[in-house]
């Protein structure tokens, strides 16, 4: 992966490291910004991306000469496509914060992106190191309000009138979207009301005026600092304010209440469930771990308790939206995401380089992979063999599967399959370990007591 929109530098990774190579122009304000009593706090406050100088690497492969080299601490990657409303504004927040205190030290922010932020577990962290620059302390203006509006603030008021959702705006569209395409949206009456008026009723009636106008970009500065000063804060006071009016809001879906109404597991099948897991985890003590089918992350969250930086993945967002809140509550080190695992986030970008998919980034990252009550609805509600299954989960894990097996005569599966019972006959347990064979060593399995449900501990073969 390299990146290469940036004319200060780049970011490259080898040998599973994170660098970054600065141009000489941009180092000095690089340089003084980490140096700056300001950008220690951030990092001390784990708000940047923890960085240190290094040497160049002698096998990269690119032309470094010349150049500043920094490493960043490795963060699992992800997009704006694959977090819930909740994940983008809390990554809107970040990026206020650190707007509103570089101004009190100096420094400006020239890029306002989500995709500028990660996640390190449930917190956002900002990685682009060089969007600080220095301002010129006459200058009124905050060029990056623009890219805010359209890539923080219009999505998240699509999704809060119910007629978008960020995740797919970003599959589409980097740079977000532009008040006219949201206007035929927003119903007549709330028009005129606000954050809708400023946001985006006032920029689409203007929108031809300023088409065209050459002094629309111009450097603007005043005499007065202090003038300047108090122009930017008031600024960021509105677009706070804004921002605060379009939190999302706590959505139900069908899963969100799973926990509660699991009809076909008993209070002790669930508690055997429960111990299996924690004590497979326990024992292998895994440093990273993958969710897949987390829902509101139960398991998940074992796994966190336990010392894994823990990725939960679920193709349902309110879901996704909850084990977020939970591991914001409890400090637990895991990510929620957005993936559908049927249908995982492709790479996106300038030659389908710049956003890796959401497969090539989990590829052999982990220790354990977890597939808990999921694979019966890869088989039976998306036609996926478990075979092609079983591979998957090879390829990511790089040590245990830890996996729940439904069989055919499970009610669960059967209201899955819709009459199609006969489909899935022969996908009996046996013929799931013979399956299992082929890429897996079984190391521990446990039947669940009063149902056709059986969980294993499946190890990796060379």
């Amino acid at each position: 992966m390299k990146t290469f929109r940036d004319p200060d530098g780049f970011v490259f990774e080898l040998e599973d490291r994170v660098y970054r190579a600065v141009h000489p122009a941009a180092w000095k304000t690089l340089s003084e910004f980490l140096d700056s009593p300001i950008g220690k706090e951030f990092l001390r406050a784990g708000k940047l991306v923890r960085t240190w100088q290094t040497c160049v690497p002698s096998n990269a492969g690119l032309d470094l000469t010349g150049r500043e080299i920094l490493e960043h601490e490795k963060v699992f990657p992800s997009y704006p496509s694959e977090w819930p409303s909740e994940m983008l504004y809390a990554s809107a927040a970040l990026t206020l914060d650190l707007a509103e205190a570089s101004l009190e030290a100096g420094f400006g922010l020239k890029d306002a992106t989500p995709f500028n932020v990660l996640f390190r577990g449930p917190q956002p962290v900002f990685v682009d190191m060089l969007s600080f620059e220095r301002r010129d302390p006459r200058d009124p203006i905050w060029l990056p309000y623009a890219q805010f509006v359209r890539t923080f603030l219009l999505p998240l008021a699509a999704e809060r009138l119910g007629i978008g959702s960020p995740r797919w705006l970003y599959l589409a569209c980097r740079d977000g979207m532009a008040p006219e395409e949201l206007y035929s949206g927003v119903p007549p009456w709330r028009r005129l009301l606000p954050p809708y008026f400023s946001l985006v009723t006032m920029p689409a009636w203007w929108k031809s005026r300023a088409e065209g106008r050459e002094d629309l970009y111009r450097p603007r500065s005043t005499s007065d600092p202090d003038r300047a000063g108090f122009t930017l804060r008031m600024l960021f006071r509105g677009l706070r304010r804004q921002l605060g009016r379009l939190k999302p809001r706590r959505v139900r879906s069908h899963w969100s209440a799973y926990q509660e109404n699991r009809e076909h597991y008993t209070e002790a099948q669930m508690a055997v469930k429960k111990d299996f897991v924690h004590r497979i985890l326990s024992a292998a003590r895994p440093s990273a771990v993958l969710d897949v089918g987390a829902n509101t992350g139960e398991f998940s969250a074992i796994a966190a308790r336990l010392g894994a930086e823990t990725v939960a993945i679920d193709s349902d967002a309110p879901v996704v939206a909850e084990n977020w809140r939970r591991a914001q509550a409890e400090r637990l080190a895991i990510l929620p995401l957005v993936v559908d695992f049927s249908r995982p986030t492709p790479a996106v970008g300038w030659r389908n380089g710049e956003c890796a998919s959401f497969l090539s980034r989990a590829s052999g990252r982990f220790d354990v992979v977890m597939m808990l009550a999921v694979v019966h609805h890869l088989v039976a509600t998306e036609r996926i063999p478990l075979e092609e299954i079983l591979a998957a989960a090879r390829e990511l894990t790089r040590d245990l599967v830890v996996l729940e097996y439904v069989e055919p005569g499970d009610p669960m599966f059967r209201r899955l399959a819709r009459g199609r019972d006969a489909l899935y006959q022969h996908c009996t347990r046996d013929y799931f370990e013979a399956l299992c064979a082929r890429h897996f060593q079984v190391i521990h399995r446990q039947e669940i007591a009063g149902a056709k449900r059986t969980l294993y501990a499946l190890r990796r073969l060379a």
